[in-house]
């Protein structure tokens, strides 16, 4: 396939534009997937080359967020692993069930969630990790990381929102160290997909390099700004992709 400057102009302001997303509040993919299906290519290749955009840009903002010291790396190891099994198994159980089930119980739970983070006016501003032992924390980041990865796996958007979410409910993290891990978890769990899509020919070369880049400075200014700002920034954005993933369950 060849791409004409408009196309690779307008795909790379979209690819950034998911990238600073996705870096503050997860749910970039609700942009960048479809950025990818309107230049017309396949879909199995709008999604591979998505998710070599993505894989690169969650490397930058993973990198950031270790640098400043906003990732709990005692959950690293055993999320990492425990994303890639969870992702693993949900990609092989969709092949057996209807995910429609799911798309119901989503409907159903995102409007809750959206709910919850505005009425708590306090959400996430403060890390309340120390009020549970490290045990707890461990076993609890495992579960999220297993969980979300089923679900990436099984039906996929929004997967870094709920990780956020998870980690600041219910392991206390504030909005801000929750998102680093949440990217850490995100970058394993894209990394085995990626290559099975690039051994099977489906990313645009054409497109990724230039959108990669683009993406990678999104990731790296949005992630950046999360840091500086934490939960003013975070928690909005995070009530906008909630929104739209709802709209995008409903209308598909």
């Amino acid at each position: 396939m060849t791409f004409d400057i408009t196309t690779i102009i307008w795909l790379s302001a979209l690819i950034f534009l998911g990238g600073f997303i996705d870096s503050i509040a997860g749910g970039g993919g609700l942009i960048t997937v479809p950025a990818y299906v309107l230049t017309g290519m396949p879909i199995h290749m709008a999604l591979g080359s998505n998710k070599f955009t993505s894989f690169f840009g969650t490397a930058f903002s993973a990198i950031n967020f270790l640098r400043n010291k906003k990732v709990f790396l005692k959950a690293v190891p055993i999320s990492v692993v425990l994303a890639m099994v969870g992702s693993a198994l949900g990609a092989w159980v969709v092949l057996l069930v209807d995910p429609g089930m799911l798309r119901i119980i989503l409907i159903v739970i995102v409007p809750i969630v959206a709910i919850f983070v505005l009425a708590k006016k306090d959400f996430g501003k403060e890390s309340r990790m120390d009020t549970l032992k490290t045990r707890t924390i461990l076993i609890g980041a495992g579960i999220a990381a297993f969980t979300i990865g089923f679900y990436d796996g099984f039906f996929g958007p929004g997967t870094g929102t709920f990780l956020i979410l998870i980690f600041t409910v219910f392991l206390r993290f504030d909005l801000v160290t929750a998102n680093g891990n949440a990217k850490i978890i995100n970058l394993s769990s894209n990394a085995g997909s990626l290559i099975t899509f690039i051994a099977n020919g489906q990313v645009a070369w054409q497109l990724v390099i230039i959108a990669a880049i683009f993406g990678m400075a999104g990731n790296l200014i949005g992630s950046t700004l999360a840091i500086k700002i934490g939960a003013k920034v975070i928690k909005p954005l995070l009530v906008v992709v909630l929104a739209v993933l709802l709209g995008t369950i409903i209308l598909t």
